[in-house]
Protein backbone atom coordinates (compact mmCIF):
# COMPACT_ATOMS: atom_id res chain seq x y z
CA UNK A 1 0.00 0.00 0.00
CA UNK A 2 2.82 2.39 0.89
CA UNK A 3 4.45 1.85 -2.51
CA UNK A 4 1.14 2.58 -4.26
CA UNK A 5 0.72 5.81 -2.30
CA UNK A 6 4.29 6.85 -3.12
CA UNK A 7 3.68 6.14 -6.81
CA UNK A 8 0.50 8.21 -6.79
CA UNK A 9 2.34 11.07 -5.08
CA UNK A 10 5.02 10.98 -7.75
CA UNK A 11 2.38 11.06 -10.50
CA UNK A 12 0.53 13.99 -8.92
CA UNK A 13 3.82 15.85 -8.43
CA UNK A 14 4.76 15.30 -12.09
CA UNK A 15 1.37 16.56 -13.26
CA UNK A 16 1.66 19.60 -11.00
CA UNK A 17 5.15 20.43 -12.25
CA UNK A 18 4.05 20.00 -15.86
CA UNK A 19 1.14 22.41 -15.40
CA UNK A 20 3.49 24.95 -13.82
CA UNK A 21 5.82 24.84 -16.83
CA UNK A 22 3.06 25.52 -19.35
CA UNK A 23 3.51 29.15 -20.34
CA UNK A 24 0.83 31.78 -20.28
CA UNK A 25 1.00 32.17 -24.05
CA UNK A 26 0.58 28.43 -24.57
CA UNK A 27 -2.52 28.47 -22.39
CA UNK A 28 -3.95 31.41 -24.32
CA UNK A 29 -3.30 29.76 -27.68
CA UNK A 30 -5.62 26.93 -26.71
CA UNK A 31 -8.45 29.40 -27.35
CA UNK A 32 -9.74 29.63 -30.91
CA UNK A 33 -9.93 33.44 -30.98
CA UNK A 34 -6.41 33.91 -29.69
CA UNK A 35 -5.07 31.31 -32.11
CA UNK A 36 -6.82 33.11 -34.98
CA UNK A 37 -5.47 36.48 -33.85
CA UNK A 38 -1.91 35.11 -33.84
CA UNK A 39 -2.45 33.52 -37.25
CA UNK A 40 -3.57 36.84 -38.71
CA UNK A 41 -1.37 39.33 -36.87
CA UNK A 42 1.74 37.76 -35.33
CA UNK A 43 4.02 37.76 -38.37
CA UNK A 44 3.18 41.37 -39.23
CA UNK A 45 3.62 42.45 -35.61
CA UNK A 46 7.08 40.88 -35.41
CA UNK A 47 8.13 42.57 -38.67
CA UNK A 48 6.83 45.98 -37.58
CA UNK A 49 8.47 45.72 -34.17
CA UNK A 50 11.77 44.53 -35.65
CA UNK A 51 11.81 47.71 -37.73
CA UNK A 52 11.72 49.59 -34.41
CA UNK A 53 14.48 47.33 -33.01
CA UNK A 54 12.04 45.65 -30.63
CA UNK A 55 12.13 41.92 -29.86
CA UNK A 56 8.45 40.92 -29.90
CA UNK A 57 9.13 37.85 -27.73
CA UNK A 58 10.59 39.79 -24.77
CA UNK A 59 8.60 42.96 -24.71
CA UNK A 60 7.22 45.48 -22.25
CA UNK A 61 3.90 47.15 -23.04
CA UNK A 62 2.59 50.49 -21.81
CA UNK A 63 -0.83 51.90 -22.69
CA UNK A 64 -2.22 55.42 -22.45
CA UNK A 65 -5.89 56.24 -22.96
CA UNK A 66 -7.24 59.73 -23.66
CA UNK A 67 -11.00 59.98 -23.23
CA UNK A 68 -11.62 63.38 -24.87
CA UNK A 69 -9.51 62.51 -27.91
CA UNK A 70 -10.99 59.00 -28.10
CA UNK A 71 -7.55 57.51 -28.53
CA UNK A 72 -5.46 54.65 -27.14
CA UNK A 73 -1.67 54.81 -27.44
CA UNK A 74 0.24 51.53 -27.54
CA UNK A 75 3.88 51.85 -26.47
CA UNK A 76 6.56 49.15 -26.63
CA UNK A 77 10.12 48.52 -25.51
CA UNK A 78 12.63 45.73 -25.06
CA UNK A 79 12.88 44.58 -21.46
CA UNK A 80 16.30 46.19 -21.05
CA UNK A 81 15.52 49.49 -22.84
CA UNK A 82 15.43 52.72 -20.86
CA UNK A 83 12.44 54.22 -22.63
CA UNK A 84 9.33 53.25 -24.57
CA UNK A 85 8.68 53.71 -28.29
CA UNK A 86 5.26 54.56 -29.66
CA UNK A 87 4.01 51.61 -31.69
CA UNK A 88 0.56 52.73 -32.70
CA UNK A 89 -2.39 54.99 -31.94
CA UNK A 90 -5.80 53.34 -32.04
CA UNK A 91 -9.26 54.87 -32.18
CA UNK A 92 -11.64 54.18 -29.31
CA UNK A 93 -14.83 53.53 -31.25
CA UNK A 94 -17.48 54.25 -28.58
CA UNK A 95 -17.69 56.11 -25.26
CA UNK A 96 -19.95 56.54 -22.27
CA UNK A 97 -20.08 58.96 -19.37
CA UNK A 98 -18.16 62.22 -19.17
CA UNK A 99 -14.65 63.39 -18.39
CA UNK A 100 -13.74 62.66 -14.79
CA UNK A 101 -12.98 59.59 -12.68
CA UNK A 102 -15.34 56.70 -11.97
CA UNK A 103 -16.68 57.00 -8.44
CA UNK A 104 -19.50 54.47 -8.21
CA UNK A 105 -20.96 51.42 -9.85
CA UNK A 106 -23.38 52.18 -12.65
CA UNK A 107 -22.27 55.78 -13.28
CA UNK A 108 -21.24 54.93 -16.86
CA UNK A 109 -17.82 56.49 -16.34
CA UNK A 110 -14.56 55.23 -17.77
CA UNK A 111 -12.08 55.25 -14.86
CA UNK A 112 -9.14 57.62 -14.73
CA UNK A 113 -5.82 56.93 -13.09
CA UNK A 114 -3.02 54.36 -13.19
CA UNK A 115 -3.81 50.65 -13.53
CA UNK A 116 -2.46 47.29 -14.66
CA UNK A 117 -3.90 44.40 -16.69
CA UNK A 118 -4.68 41.64 -14.16
CA UNK A 119 -6.86 39.40 -16.32
CA UNK A 120 -7.18 38.26 -19.96
CA UNK A 121 -10.55 37.08 -21.30
CA UNK A 122 -10.30 35.23 -24.63
CA UNK A 123 -13.98 34.26 -24.39
CA UNK A 124 -15.45 37.72 -23.93
CA UNK A 125 -18.85 38.67 -25.30
CA UNK A 126 -16.86 41.49 -26.89
CA UNK A 127 -14.39 39.25 -28.71
CA UNK A 128 -11.07 39.60 -26.81
CA UNK A 129 -10.86 41.58 -23.59
CA UNK A 130 -8.15 42.85 -21.25
CA UNK A 131 -9.30 43.79 -17.77
CA UNK A 132 -8.20 47.19 -16.49
CA UNK A 133 -7.25 46.92 -12.81
CA UNK A 134 -10.10 49.12 -11.59
CA UNK A 135 -10.77 49.77 -8.76
CA UNK A 136 -7.27 50.54 -7.53
CA UNK A 137 -6.48 51.78 -4.03
CA UNK A 138 -7.31 55.39 -4.93
CA UNK A 139 -10.66 54.43 -6.44
CA UNK A 140 -11.64 52.44 -3.36
CA UNK A 141 -10.77 55.28 -0.97
CA UNK A 142 -12.49 58.00 -3.02
CA UNK A 143 -15.55 55.95 -4.04
CA UNK A 144 -19.01 57.39 -3.40
CA UNK A 145 -20.70 54.01 -3.22
CA UNK A 146 -20.00 50.49 -4.49
CA UNK A 147 -17.17 50.78 -7.01
CA UNK A 148 -18.24 48.15 -9.55
CA UNK A 149 -15.59 46.62 -11.77
CA UNK A 150 -15.06 44.65 -14.98
CA UNK A 151 -13.68 47.61 -16.91
CA UNK A 152 -12.18 46.20 -20.09
CA UNK A 153 -10.22 47.10 -23.19
CA UNK A 154 -12.13 44.97 -25.67
CA UNK A 155 -13.39 44.40 -29.21
CA UNK A 156 -16.83 45.18 -30.60
CA UNK A 157 -18.02 48.78 -30.50
CA UNK A 158 -20.35 49.16 -27.53
CA UNK A 159 -19.52 50.31 -24.02
CA UNK A 160 -20.72 51.25 -20.58
CA UNK A 161 -17.52 52.42 -18.94
CA UNK A 162 -15.15 50.26 -21.00
CA UNK A 163 -12.65 51.02 -23.79
CA UNK A 164 -13.78 49.39 -27.07
CA UNK A 165 -11.42 49.18 -30.06
CA UNK A 166 -13.42 46.95 -32.44
CA UNK A 167 -12.38 43.35 -33.09
CA UNK A 168 -9.52 43.78 -35.56
CA UNK A 169 -7.37 46.35 -33.71
CA UNK A 170 -7.89 44.68 -30.34
CA UNK A 171 -6.15 41.59 -31.70
CA UNK A 172 -2.78 43.37 -31.81
CA UNK A 173 -3.19 44.86 -28.35
CA UNK A 174 -4.20 41.50 -26.92
CA UNK A 175 -1.31 39.62 -28.57
CA UNK A 176 1.32 42.09 -27.38
CA UNK A 177 -0.04 42.01 -23.83
CA UNK A 178 0.03 38.19 -23.96
CA UNK A 179 3.68 38.31 -25.06
CA UNK A 180 4.52 40.66 -22.19
CA UNK A 181 2.63 38.54 -19.65
CA UNK A 182 4.31 35.40 -20.97
CA UNK A 183 7.63 36.88 -19.79
CA UNK A 184 6.08 38.02 -16.49
CA UNK A 185 6.12 41.64 -17.67
CA UNK A 186 3.10 43.54 -16.38
CA UNK A 187 1.30 46.01 -18.64
CA UNK A 188 0.67 49.46 -17.23
CA UNK A 189 -2.42 51.40 -18.30
CA UNK A 190 -2.81 55.12 -17.66
CA UNK A 191 -6.22 56.68 -18.38
CA UNK A 192 -6.57 60.44 -18.66
CA UNK A 193 -9.48 62.81 -19.34
CA UNK A 194 -7.47 64.27 -22.22
CA UNK A 195 -3.96 65.31 -23.08
CA UNK A 196 -2.91 68.01 -20.62
CA UNK A 197 -2.18 70.64 -23.25
CA UNK A 198 -2.76 74.39 -23.28
CA UNK A 199 -5.54 73.88 -25.81
CA UNK A 200 -7.39 71.60 -23.39
CA UNK A 201 -6.94 73.78 -20.31
CA UNK A 202 -10.21 75.70 -20.88
CA UNK A 203 -12.09 72.43 -21.29
CA UNK A 204 -10.79 71.11 -17.97
CA UNK A 205 -11.43 74.41 -16.20
CA UNK A 206 -15.16 74.05 -16.91
CA UNK A 207 -15.36 71.08 -14.51
CA UNK A 208 -15.68 71.17 -10.71
CA UNK A 209 -12.85 72.01 -8.32
CA UNK A 210 -13.02 68.47 -6.93
CA UNK A 211 -12.52 66.96 -10.37
CA UNK A 212 -9.73 69.39 -11.25
CA UNK A 213 -7.98 68.58 -7.98
CA UNK A 214 -8.01 64.92 -8.97
CA UNK A 215 -6.69 65.74 -12.44
CA UNK A 216 -3.89 67.86 -10.96
CA UNK A 217 -3.01 64.83 -8.87
CA UNK A 218 -2.53 62.50 -11.86
CA UNK A 219 -1.11 65.10 -14.26
CA UNK A 220 2.52 64.60 -13.07
CA UNK A 221 2.45 61.06 -14.50
CA UNK A 222 1.45 62.45 -17.89
CA UNK A 223 4.11 65.19 -17.77
CA UNK A 224 6.84 62.76 -16.69
CA UNK A 225 6.11 60.32 -19.49
CA UNK A 226 5.93 63.11 -22.07
CA UNK A 227 9.44 64.15 -21.03
CA UNK A 228 11.13 60.78 -20.54
CA UNK A 229 9.00 58.15 -22.34
CA UNK A 230 9.14 56.25 -19.06
CA UNK A 231 6.34 55.71 -16.51
CA UNK A 232 6.60 57.69 -13.31
CA UNK A 233 7.10 55.82 -10.04
CA UNK A 234 4.26 56.42 -7.61
CA UNK A 235 2.33 55.33 -4.57
CA UNK A 236 -1.18 56.06 -3.35
CA UNK A 237 -1.49 57.59 0.11
CA UNK A 238 -4.13 57.01 2.79
CA UNK A 239 -6.28 59.79 1.31
CA UNK A 240 -6.39 58.17 -2.12
CA UNK A 241 -3.99 60.71 -3.62
CA UNK A 242 -1.26 59.77 -6.12
CA UNK A 243 2.20 60.61 -4.82
CA UNK A 244 5.00 60.59 -7.40
CA UNK A 245 8.52 59.70 -6.40
CA UNK A 246 10.50 60.88 -9.46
Amino acid sequence: MKSIINTLLLVFTAISLQSQTVGFKEQQLKNKRVKQAYSEKWQGLQTALKAKKIDATNIDIYIRVFKHEGELELWVKNKTDQKYTLYKKLDICAASGDLGPKRREGDGQVPEGIYDVPFFNPNSNYYLALKVGYPNKSDRILAKGPTGGDIMIHGNCVTIGCIPLEDDPVKEVYILCVEAKNKSNDTRVEIYPCRFTDDNSKLLASYSNETNNFWNGIKPAYVFFEKYNWPAAYLIDKNGQYVFKN
